[in-house]
């Protein structure tokens, strides 16, 4: 989707802020980063990764940074937002979405975020739309857990949103998690590849760029206004980002989170 000059985007992710990652612990292969515009950053994910010892490969296709062939050197890949659609026609969007088959067939860790969601959505088969009545997600909104989606984890209450386009979901794909104005929020697909429609990577710096860059966002239909981004981020933020922690460990490592109802220590796909 278009984006103005101030680079926010509707369908994916706004400005961010630079991360600074650290260094990675000896033995821990980088996460492929791939991001969607010239100052976009992998924000709270990004440091998250790096605090559990990843090394961030950053590349930008939309600049014209390409993608590695193979993700034998990497210990997975992070696809994050941007202001563009999945739906559109430009060359590297499509590339972008057939570059999705690298980490599929080589079974490696993958998440797409918003717009990443909705390129392996397509990637997969499925539809990626908005809904008739023009109706968004912009700012908090209610998460329901499936009962899959319980068996991994507990599950924050609200997530953030900046987006006007969902995702249906792909065949073989299990629904982890749901919402009320755009039912698929999150799912996993063939053991090693997840999906999330919402945004828990935004630190507070980026979210007042969001609010400030996005706030003539704020009169489409659904939305909410800002001072409702910036309340519910001090109500649903800490839960949020102990969420993020958990699950960036089931993604990478396998690793089942304290927070699971299952005393296994780890995940079988």
């Amino acid at each position: 989707m278009p984006t103005d000059g101030s680079g926010t985007g509707i369908a994916g992710t706004p400005v961010g802020d630079p991360g600074k990652p650290g260094p990675g612990v000896k033995g821990k292969r980088p996460v492929l980063i791939v991001l969607h515009q010239e100052r976009s950053s992998p924000g709270r994910v990004g440091q998250l990764l790096a605090e559990k010892g990843y090394p961030l490969d950053i590349r930008r296709p939309v600049l014209g940074q390409t993608l590695p062939a193979t993700l034998a050197d990497h210990a997975g890949a992070v696809v994050f937002g941007g202001p563009m659609s999945a739906n559109d026609p430009d060359d590297f969007v499509k590339a972008e979405i057939g570059w999705l088959d690298v980490p599929l067939k080589e079974k490696k860790p993958l998440l797409g975020i918003c717009l990443g969601a909705q390129m392996l959505v397509r990637h997969l088969g499925g539809k990626v739309e908005a809904n008739a009545d023009g109706s968004t997600e912009i700012g908090w909104y209610p998460l329901r857990p499936t009962e899959k989606g319980r068996q991994l984890m507990h599950w924050p209450k609200m997530v953030y949103h900046f987006h006007s386009e969902g995702f249906e979901l792909p065949r073989g794909a299990d629904l982890l998690a749901e919402g009320d104005v755009y039912r698929n929020q999150a799912f996993r697909y063939n053991g090693h590849a997840w999906a999330l429609q919402f945004h828990a990577e935004l630190t507070r710096a980026m979210m007042h760029r969001w609010v400030v860059h996005g706030a003539h966002r704020f009169i489409l239909p659904n939305a909410q206004q800002g001072r409702e981004h910036l309340e519910g981020r001090m109500l649903f933020d800490a839960p949020l980002r102990a969420w993020l922690d958990e699950f960036l460990d089931l993604v990478f490592e396998g690793r089942k989170p304290k927070s699971a109802p299952s005393a296994r220590a780890t995940l079988t796909a």
